[in-house]
Order: structure tokens, then sequence, then C-alpha cells
């Protein structure tokens, strides 16, 4: 066995590739996507050339100037292989929201862990089904008009379609989220009652 900082060596750089597709999808130039996420036209060539890796931040700029998120550009970052392992990264500074993907590349399911405070007061609404597990803690879901609470070890499943949000109401929570990857169009569309 290998050392396991190794283990994603290489794929972690593969997102130039996605980041590159959905700029030209956007027909945008180099400088036009610079200019948006103040960054350098030298150093979004060196990420889409796979030179540089960029800092979290950083891709978030790039994709917000792509009109897109980071999570949707490194699941279009498409590893080679067919086994990959994520591993853990060192705990968040307490009290610091978190979130990391748990699956890397373009796949047909997606899962993310959420740490630490989450935005409660935004809206969520996902094309295709997704299931969440409180893996530490407790949150608190509104859906479709109804307030659930779930503590440790709890699962909740959404079909498609719902709207809902959520919160943490203890600290050092932490939300596995699952799903059907959007691009994926696994739910034909429901009528609504």
């Amino acid at each position: 066995m290998g050392d396991h900082k190794d283990d994603h060596k290489g794929q972690s750089l593969r997102v130039g590739a996605a980041v590159r597709r959905r700029r030209r999808a956007l027909e945008l130039t180099l400088a036009v996507v610079a200019e948006r996420s103040g960054l350098s036209v030298p150093f979004l060539s060196q990420i889409e050339n796979d030179r540089a890796r960029p800092s979290t931040t950083s891709l978030e700029k790039v994709a917000d100037a792509l009109r897109t998120t980071a999570v949707e550009l490194l699941a279009a970052a498409d590893p080679a292989c067919s086994v990959d392992v994520v591993r853990a990264e060192g705990a968040a500074p307490a009290g610091e929201p978190q979130m990391r993907s748990l699956v890397r590349g373009h796949h047909q399911m997606h899962a993310t862990e959420f740490a630490g405070d989450h935005d409660a007061g935004r809206e969520l609404h996902y094309r295709n089904d997704q299931l969440m597990y409180v893996a530490d803690g407790a949150v608190e879901i509104e859906a479709e008009g109804r307030a659930y609470r779930l503590g440790r070890g709890d699962t909740l499943y959404l079909t498609g379609g719902v709207r809902h949000r959520w919160r943490a109401t203890v600290s050092d929570t932490r939300v596995v989220v699952v799903a059907v990857a959007e691009h994926i169009e696994a739910v034909q569309d429901r009528p609504r009652q």
C-alpha cells in the first residue's frame, strides 16, 4: 500500500479540463474570466493546463465567473480510475463551517459532508432524489411545510423536486448528503399536488 498522501496525486489537478470545457461552452475568453474572478490570465491558463492547483477560494472565484459552483467543477473533473479514495483532511478550526465532496469526478452519484453551521435561510431544490444522514450532532429540516428534527444516525430521504432548508441545532454537527447527480435524469417530472 502506498502513502495515503499520494492517493489522489494527479487526479486533483484534473479540474483544469473542466474549467476549460465550461469556459468554452459559455464562449468566454480567459480575459473575461480573469476580469470576473479577479484572478490573472496567466494563473487561469495554468489552472486550465493543470500546471497550477487552485485553492478552494480561487476555485470558487473561477466557478462564480463561470456561473457554476466549485462542487460542479470538481464533479466534472473526471478521474480515469474506477476506484478512488477520498481521505479525510485535517479538522477545520472549531466553529468554522466546512463542506467537502466525498466523491471526486463526474459520476452518477454525489456525496457531500457538511460540518459545522449551515446557511439555514437558503432554500435548496434538487432535481433528483437525495438522502441526508446525520453522522454527528443534530439538525432541523423544513420540507414541504413540515419540520423534522434528526439526531445522530437518523436519515431523511427527499424525492427530487422537494424544496427544503436545514440547519444544525448543536455544535460539531456533521451531515452527509448523498444524491443522484444533477446531470442525470433519474426522476421523471412529477406532478405537483
